[in-house]
C-alpha cells in the first residue's frame, strides 16, 4: 500500500495555487507534471496547518498561513 502525502505548489510570493495528493517519489519521477516550488503540507499533524490556495508558505517555519479575511464594509 502507498502512503499519499499531500504537496503545495507555492509561486514566487510564497502564495499557494495548487495543491496536490501524490508521493514524494512519483514528483521527483516526473518533473515535468510538476514544475515550480512545492512545499509538503500535513492533512493531520497536530501544530501544522494543512494548506489552501491561497495561504501564505512560510519557510522560517515550514507551515501555511490562511488568507487574512477582508474587512467589512462599513455603511
Amino acid at each position: 500500500m502507498t502512503n499519499h502525502q499531500y504537496f503545495a505548489q507555492i509561486d514566487a510570493n510564497n502564495i499557494v495555487v495548487f495543491v496536490s495528493v501524490v508521493t514524494a517519489q512519483y514528483m521527483a519521477e516526473n518533473p515535468d507534471r510538476y514544475p515550480g516550488t512545492w512545499a509538503e503540507t500535513f492533512f493531520d499533524t497536530v501544530g501544522k496547518t494543512y494548506a489552501g490556495i491561497g495561504y501564505t508558505y512560510d519557510y522560517a517555519t515550514q507551515d501555511f498561513t490562511q488568507p487574512q479575511s477582508p474587512l467589512p464594509i462599513s455603511n
